[in-house]
């Protein structure tokens, strides 16, 4: 269900989604 937004939303579904980082295949940000 997912795993389209690897793509687009990559970084607009993600943003809020640190904890879900696997599902949606974000990478972990380094601050």
């Amino acid at each position: 269900r997912y795993k389209i937004i690897r793509g687009s939303l990559d970084t607009q579904g993600v943003k809020g989604r640190k904890q879900a980082r696997s599902r949606y295949g974000a990478k972990k940000e380094k601050s």
